[in-house]
């Protein structure tokens, strides 16, 4: 056995769309039925994510429009027991596949959004990086999805944020240097 027999493989990531990079022909863009369900937010550079535990998007196709995401983040405050949540709607963004423009629901229906997916893998039973356009609201950001509660191992988490680093963008760049871990019970 040759030493890259053994060697782990490499995640593969595409630049934000902002960026204006050329396009990463080897990543393909996740499924909806990879996406449906719910993810727990285990690292972020979101500020928002500082003062709150336990956030997790849940993510479910609509039955009119499959393409379409039901998305609903559920998250409690550091100190308090009341479960908070925001709710939308995900449309698939036409100009840049896996992508998705974000509308509130109900008194939020003014507010909107940009996120895409920017590496994804099924190791550890599933994890997802998204990144989030600037908002009137938020600045540009990312999150780190995990499908387990307990989150990443520090070995695949290590990888994320190492292929992270490779994209070549000084902006995405500096925004890494803002990640934290997002608490969790």
């Amino acid at each position: 056995m040759t030493d890259s027999t053994l060697s782990t493989p490499r995640l593969v990531f595409r630049a934000p769309s902002v960026s204006h990079l050329p396009a990463n022909p080897e990543f393909s863009i996740p499924s909806v039925d990879f996406l449906n369900g719910t993810w727990h937010v285990t690292h972020s550079t979101l500020p928002m994510w500082k003062s709150s535990r336990n956030v997790r998007i849940t993510y479910t196709p609509l039955s009119d429009n499959p393409e379409k995401l039901d998305d609903r983040v559920e998250y409690q405050s550091l100190s308090g027991e009341k479960l908070k949540s925001v709710h939308g709607i995900d449309t698939p963004n036409q100009t840049f596949p896996g992508s998705y423009d974000w509308r509130g629901k109900g008194w939020l229906k003014i507010a909107s959004s940009h996120w895409e997916v920017i590496g994804y893998g099924p190791e550890e039973g599933g994890w997802a990086v998204t990144y989030f356009a600037k908002t009137l609201f938020t600045p540009a950001g990312v999150d780190v999805y995990s499908r387990r509660k307990g989150g990443l191992s520090e070995a695949l988490l290590q990888r994320i944020q190492d292929e992270m680093k490779r994209i070549e963008d000084d902006n995405f760049k500096k925004m890494l240097q803002d990640i934290f871990t997002v608490k969790h019970d």
